[in-house]
């Protein structure tokens, strides 16, 4: 299945899509939030629709919000291509760098990138993301895709002044309104079929920045997975982005190119959409 939710920001509701169709599961489900994760909602959601119910089309015309509600934590892994490594002259991770980002940043793939207030380094990471199906804790490897629910693309904005010349954790630069949006849709896992071979790629006003492929990823999911709940609880809902390859505006020589009001990025990763923001100004 693939899910999203749509609507005005903050009464988003529950659908699906099915080819370039999206219909309405309000009827069905509440939201896609950490209780439908926890419940087994997926496979109740898929024995409701096996019943054929008549669902409302929902236009296409019509907003869509971030496919789940949201979570508990956005968890981002940092450096985890090794070619984004060389690029920003940082040592390849022994073990993975983690950071977070705030569940504020969460929005809809389409929504305008607001620039925070003060910023001149905002920058983009098309990156994978995956959701948390239930609650980990100590994961062993072998079994770790077993608590993992779908896949959807994110763009991991960061202000990198914010991020690397203010002190501190880079969780400074990585919280912002509307620096993570998700979708266009939460794929299950049954949608890929291979996770480690997907393509992503990455523009800004139509010009090529990323291009590139999950093989590449320094750690894999299951990894993650393992690696993460021996730290702390994942519970439904939760989002992990596992990093971003080469091509970062950081990155860019000879002088790094950063985003202003008015520049257009768009993005995709194979068998997961395509998204694309507008940069605008912050305001009041």
């Amino acid at each position: 299945m693939k899910l999203i939710r749509f609507g005005e920001v903050g009464k988003e509701k529950p659908g699906i899509l099915i080819g370039e169709k999206r219909f309405d599961v309000s009827s069905i489900v509440t939201d896609y939030n950490e209780a439908f994760f926890e419940e087994n909602g997926l496979e109740k959601l898929k024995k409701a629709l096996e019943s054929n119910p008549v669902l409302p089309e929902v236009d296409a015309s019509i907003r869509l919000g971030s496919p789940i509600t949201r979570p508990s934590k956005i968890i981002c892994i940092g450096l985890n291509y090794v070619d984004h490594c060389l690029e920003t002259n940082a040592p390849i991770p022994t073990e993975p760098i983690i950071f977070f980002k705030s569940t504020t940043s969460l929005c809809g793939p389409n929504d305008n990138l607001i620039i925070p207030k003060n910023s001149e380094k905002t920058d983009w990471e098309v990156e994978l993301a995956f959701v948390i199906g239930k609650k980990a804790s100590y994961v062993e490897e072998s079994e770790a895709l077993d608590y993992v629910a779908g896949y959807a693309l994110l763009n991991d904005y960061s202000e990198r002044a914010f991020q690397l010349e203010r002190g501190g954790q880079w969780a400074k630069g990585k919280g912002s309104d509307t620096f993570a949006p998700l979708g266009p849709f939460l794929a299950t896992k049954d949608e890929v079929k291979d996770v480690d071979n997907l393509s992503m790629w990455l523009t800004v006003n139509g010009k090529k920045y990323q291009n590139s492929n999950t093989l590449n990823l320094v750690f894999k999911i299951p990894f993650l997975v393992h690696y993460l709940s021996q730290f702390m609880t994942l519970l439904p809902g939760d989002v992990i982005s596992t990093g971003t390859p080469p091509g970062v505006g950081l990155g860019i020589k000879p002088e790094p190119i950063y985003l202003k009001a008015g520049d257009v990025v768009a993005l995709g990763i194979e068998g997961l959409g395509s998204s694309s923001q507008v940069a605008v100004a912050y305001t009041k």
